[in-house]
């Protein structure tokens, strides 16, 4: 059974047109990526499945029935990329507060953001105030708050915004699952960077595309219907050390900006309504 699933979901703001009939599903214990430019409609679609805005038109059912936001709410946790929190109350304070409206008890709310505040090095913020804190701090705060209540789905726009590395890691540890090696290889182009110890009289070869050379380095594209072992042949057949053979993995970062292009020409082909 699908956790969420998104059924032809569409809305309008007077002429303009939102979200444009978004359909998906997602597998219970699975990793979601919504991605797309500024002003594709992330935030509104991801508004609508929280329940702030209804859509115009489509259905989503959460959890195998149909999504009703009096109740169901309380299962999901949502971490908005703009703070949504009480800038003059004491952060302890608010974090067991919103913890009991997310359907806990008060001793269990406050066992559990003990918890995570350890478990963040947070204990010495419990009597700061939401405005005393950083972006960072607050990005840490606004996540514990977002998760402590072990809701049956999480939301996360922008979450590593305004958190240094250290912080950014201590995060993706909790949310991602080890899938980000996989990740990579489906994205993967065949690239493969060679480390020779001198240079053959003819670099060039069948098996492979030359991209980059610097020094005795060379970065090649394996073509199709070819392996590594084809393009190591090539170099042992021209004599030509080979100190270091690795494949090329593009990085997350690269990833999310080949995907976002990709959805750029159907952002640009909106039209008003008429």
């Amino acid at each position: 059974m699908n956790m969420l699933e998104v059924k032809g979901l569409k809305k309008y703001f007077a002429t303009q047109k939102a979200v444009d009939d978004i359909s998906f599903s997602l597998d219970k214990g699975s990793i979601f990526g919504l991605l797309g430019p500024n002003g594709a409609g992330k935030t509104t679609l991801i508004r609508m499945i929280t329940g702030i805005f209804y859509p115009d038109e489509g259905e989503i059912l959460f959890d195998g029935k149909k999504f009703d936001p009096a109740n169901d709410t309380v299962h999901i946790g949502y971490m908005p990329e703009e703070r949504g929190l009480y800038k003059k109350m004491k952060i302890g304070e608010q974090a067991v507060y919103l913890a009991q409206l997310k359907g806990l008890s008060k001793q269990e709310a406050m066992e559990k953001v003990k918890k995570w505040f350890v478990k963040f090095e947070m204990q010495s913020w419990w009597n700061k105030k939401m405005e005393d804190l950083s972006k960072g701090m607050g990005q840490k705060l606004q996540f514990v708050i977002t998760v402590l209540h072990q809701p049956k789905l999480i939301i996360l726009d922008e979450p590593f915004s305004g958190l240094d590395p250290v912080n950014s890691n201590l995060i993706k540890n909790e949310i991602f699952d080890g899938g980000v090696t996989q990740i990579k290889k489906d994205f993967k182009e065949n690239k493969f960077s060679i480390q020779l110890s001198s240079l053959p009289a003819q670099v060039s070869g069948s098996s492979f595309d030359l991209i980059e050379q610097q020094g005795n380095k060379l970065v090649v594209r394996i073509r199709d219907g070819y392996s590594g072992n084809d393009v190591l042949q090539h170099f042992i057949q021209q004599q030509a050390g080979i100190e270091a053979f690795h494949e090329i993995l593009p990085s997350l970062n690269e990833i999310f900006i080949r995907e976002v292009e990709g959805t750029r020409a159907r952002t640009r082909a909106f039209q008003p309504i008429t």
